[in-house]
């Protein structure tokens, strides 16, 4: 059961005047630019009718998505707010959150958003590398990530840092710098976007003149993979791994290149859970010094752990949560299909366990039992 639900409210392209080279946004939420008082409240009480007596549900949010909400007239804001601070007050939502820009927060901006009681407040901050900044048109440098990020904290809001992986300039070395970036500015939130070349947009003119080579979908998962590691190691939530799927944001719609897939998230995760399964296999197979003695605690350590399993075996048994469960699978089984062919002498089986997410497990006919954080 679901203990978090969110009411998203779109404003697409509203308070932002500025001209990214990846960003179309009446085309990645697929509705007007426009949006009302009226048609807000429509859709929070759209939204609170399907969730009246949810079993489980501990926390709604009124999230402002899809704009800068903070480059729109400080009146408007407020008008907005308005409405999502009421349905606050009442308790029919516990949470307000809105994503914007880094240039795009200040003192008398933090002020407003606290009377009004927002919560959470998310940077669209794409990168912390000044050559991708520059090329990706987002007519900010890095000091103002590192300035709005110490107001955000000063002010007592949560923090929320948005990164994409694949813009131009950019590499896995540049991506993986804005990781560590991120852990040093201490959000608890984090997203993270592969870029995708959308119909409309200066990039899908850079695509078409070759003066931009979108990444492949194994050079996005691989990329992502170190970057989701390095942030989740730092005890950051990591919300979403890549674009929503929608009416025009899917694999037949207005994109091209590779880097848009349904899955991406499990195609992330699936990776490092069968890193994690490989490390333990082969600490299985491996001829150690030492045995782990299985009474009583598990054995935990992380990748870089001493302990090592002296045990010829036939079988083994991998274990995960049941959150984790498709992700130790694979996406359409190819984890699974992965260990079955290179390992072929083997009879492993798959199941869940108390365990925490995103930890694998591994056991042994003998009763042996190894986890890998």
């Amino acid at each position: 059961m679901k203990k978090h639900a969110i009411i998203p409210i779109f404003i697409p392209h509203q308070g932002c005047p500025n001209g990214c080279v990846f960003c179309n946004q009446k085309t990645i939420t697929a509705r007007k630019p426009d949006i009302g008082k009226d048609e807000i409240t429509t859709t929070i009480e759209t939204w609170l009718s399907t969730l009246v007596d949810r079993p489980g549900l501990e926390t709604v949010e009124i999230a402002f998505f899809g704009g800068s909400f903070t480059g729109i007239p400080m009146k408007q804001q407020s008008a907005y707010l308005e409405i999502a601070k009421r349905y606050k007050s009442s308790g029919l939502v516990q949470k307000i959150h809105l994503s914007t820009r880094p240039d795009y927060i200040n003192r008398e901006i933090l002020n407003n958003l606290k009377a009004f009681g927002v919560d959470i407040i998310e940077l669209g901050v794409q990168s912390f590398d000044e050559e991708v900044l520059t090329a990706s048109g987002r007519g900010h440098d890095s000091s103002c990530i590192y300035t709005a990020s110490a107001l955000i904290h000063e002010y007592d809001f949560e923090l929320g840092i948005q990164l994409m992986l694949g813009l131009p300039t950019d590499s896995p070395e540049k991506c993986l710098y804005s990781a560590r970036e991120t852990v040093k500015i201490k959000p608890s939130l984090a997203r993270l976007y592969p870029t995708v070349v959308i119909q409309d947009t200066a990039l899908m003119e850079l695509y078409k003149k070759r003066l931009y080579t979108p990444l492949t979908t194994e050079e996005a998962v691989s990329t992502a993979k170190e970057m989701y590691k390095i942030l989740t190691e730092a005890g950051i939530q990591i919300i979403r791994v890549g674009l929503k799927s929608s009416d025009l944001i899917r694999e037949d719609g207005e994109i091209s290149g590779h880097t848009f897939h349904p899955a991406f998230r499990q195609l992330v995760e699936g990776s490092i859970a069968r890193e994690k399964m490989e490390y333990l296999l082969k600490r299985v197979l491996s001829s150690g010094n030492g045995k782990v003695d299985t009474k009583g605690a598990p054995d935990v350590c992380d990748q870089n752990g001493a302990a090592c399993l002296d045990a010829s075996c036939e079988e083994v048994t991998f274990l995960s949560s049941e959150k984790w469960f498709s992700n130790m699978i694979g996406h359409k089984g190819c984890n699974k299909a992965h260990f079955a062919k290179t390992f072929p002498h083997l009879s492993i089986d798959y199941k869940t366990s108390q365990l925490q997410d995103g930890s694998i497990a591994i056991a042994v006919a003998d009763g042996s039992y190894f986890v890998v954080k």
